[in-house]
């Protein structure tokens, strides 16, 4: 890493730059992309993140999620802040940065990197000159029939049209590909642990398209007639072939658009900014995707709980953090329905628990030890949807100071399952009710309650979520994780966390439970429970035997019932 950063600082003469700005981000400012230049110059492996690297000092900015996990990987090459101080910093005042302008929008660099300091644009990027990485990017788009999305293209296309036409537009530029992959209904394999496929999208008023690809990624889609040889723009055509595009207004994204594509609309265009619609159009699933969820869900929660009892009843045999998260992808990977992991599994045993994004390697995983809490995130990709569940497990006795801790996420947990959205319809307000019981014992946790999960596509997606500072009205078919957690650095870590959707009986909007699979009953202080709780617990638990146990094993459907 060191000659790296000195490769890079070799650079700065040449371009007459004072640093140098990375960011975690792609140029289709994906969260999990097979490309990471952050980790390349920083060793960070964290799904946020930003490196700056001047003449003589480096600093990696990063969240909460992350702060042991960066001082691990980065702390020796680096100085680790959270992104909080890039608001105002005064650390690179009066310096010129450099960055690849394909890689950063308008709105990133005058929100941190405007006001005290220069920024120069640089067409190369330093990164890739230093290591350029090869990625396999030939996988095919494919087209998702209608019995599994729900809603044509067509329909679709007619939203945005209405949008253009009332925000009196021309075109709109869609420049995030999971949203070009729910207004196609198209899907890739551009994305290490999501379907993305790379690509970009125009589309007018008139609701005309346009594709902008690789040309062998789309094969598929001229065959299927999704879109016609007229409506494909290769990428590195684009340029050109916006300018011969008829017409005064453009709405962007501004959170995904980069500068490069700014600049080139705005040779010819009058840009509006805005917002791409397609983001709460996205974030409202209808009734099929709903219950496509359902369905993967009661898939993912038998394997999981049948990984559950086989990690409780082997534990007296050693086994590793990496095996324990190999074994899980077995359960799942016996489903034909099943892809790939959503996410790279977390799986923390001890002290890793406390790490809240710990990835388990073979040359340097614990060994998971009786007296051990183990915590397990994961989740998976399934033809018809998408999963993300966390249960914290033990195996011994564990100490009343753990139970209590744990039992109090748990009423967090619980607080939020039961809020009445009608009251408390934003994700500011239902991250407090997750953390109130923690907060009478003066605990917190350092991440946000709950985030948007998409339908066959990220797992993380907005614009809503549970969180100290979300504004944005939850709304039925609204998809969403809850998970409080609670973190005490080298001892361990405790989360747990299902995924909920958002349902309408009688006008009423309440949440209802995805996720199909046991919380760990071993960690509960039932007497800080109160009859409301227990009584959740036992409806959950009910429910839950209900959808899985015709998939297991004798043993396993005696054991389920000893949680209700």
């Amino acid at each position: 890493m060191i000659k790296k950063i000195q490769t890079l600082r070799s650079k700065f003469k040449k371009y007459n730059i004072d640093g140098y700005i990375v960011p975690k981000n792609d140029d289709y400012f994906t969260e999990y992309s097979k490309i990471n230049r952050l980790k390349i110059i920083s060793n960070f492996s964290g799904s946020a993140g930003l490196a700056i690297i001047l003449k003589k000092k480096n600093y990696l900015f990063t969240d909460g999620r992350y702060t042991i996990q960066s001082q691990i990987e980065s702390g020796k090459n680096f100085q680790i802040l959270s992104f909080e101080k890039l608001n105002n910093c005064n650390l690179f005042k009066n310096l010129k940065l450099g960055i690849d302008p394909k890689l950063f929008t308008y709105q990133q660099i005058k929100k941190f990197f405007l006001k005290n300091n220069k920024v120069e644009f640089i067409k190369e990027n330093l990164i890739d000159e230093i290591q350029k990485q090869k990625i396999d990017d030939s996988f095919p788009f494919f087209l998702l029939k209608k019995n599994i999305v729900g809603e044509s293209t067509n329909s679709k296309l007619d939203k945005i049209s209405k949008y253009l036409k009332k925000n009196k537009s021309d075109y709109i530029f869609i420049s995030a590909p999971e949203n070009v992959a729910w207004i196609l209904n198209i899907r890739g394999g551009d994305g290490p642990n999501s379907p993305v496929p790379n690509s970009r999208l125009i589309i007018s008023k008139t609701k005309k398209i346009f594709l902008i690809s690789k040309f062998k990624k789309c094969k598929k889609l001229f065959r299927k007639k999704v879109i016609k040889s007229n409506e494909f723009i290769d990428t590195k055509e684009f340029p050109k072939r916006i300018l011969n595009l008829k017409g005064k207004n453009f709405i962007i994204d501004r959170n995904s658009c980069s500068i490069f594509y700014e600049d080139i609309i705005k040779s010819k265009f009058k840009i509006i900014k805005g917002e791409d619609p397609t983001y709460l159009l996205k974030a409202i699933k209808n009734k099929t995707e709903i219950n496509n969820m359902k369905k993967a869900h009661i898939l993912d929660g038998a394997a999981l709980t049948k990984f559950i009892y086989w990690i409780k009843n082997i534990n007296k045999k050693q086994i590793t953090e990496v095996e324990a998260q190999n074994k899980l992808e077995k359960f799942r990977s016996r489903s034909k329905n099943f892809l790939y992991p959503s996410f790279d599994t977390i799986a923390g045993s001890g002290k890793n628990g406390a790490i809240v994004h710990y990835r388990a390697k073979k040359e340097n995983c614990r060994i998971i030890k009786n007296k051990d809490i183990f915590l397990c995130d994961s989740g998976g990709q399934y033809k018809y949807g998408t999963t993300d569940v966390t249960r914290t497990i033990c195996f011994s006795k564990p100490s009343q100071n753990i139970k209590d801790i744990f039992t109090k996420v748990l009423k967090g947990h619980i607080a939020v399952a039961t809020t009445n959205i009608n009251k408390d319809n934003i994700g500011k307000k239902i991250d407090k009710r997750a953390r109130k019981f923690l907060k009478q014992s003066n605990l917190d946790y350092n991440h946000g309650t709950g985030h948007g999960v998409g339908f066959f596509l990220n797992v993380h997606e907005g614009p809503q979520s549970i969180s100290k500072i979300n504004k944005v009205k939850i709304k039925e078919g609204m998809i969403l994780s809850n998970e409080p957690g609670y973190y005490k650095k080298n001892k361990f870590g405790i989360r747990i966390e299902n995924l909920v959707y958002v349902k309408k009986t009688k006008k009423k909007i309440f949440f209802e439970n995805l996720t199909l699979a046991p919380i760990e009953k071993d960690l509960i202080n039932f007497k800080l429970l109160n009859s409301s709780e227990k009584n959740y617990l036992f409806k959950y638990h009910l429910n839950v035997y209900s959808k899985i146990s015709k998939y297991l094993n004798f043993k396993e459907k005696k054991w389920l019932t000893s949680f209700i």
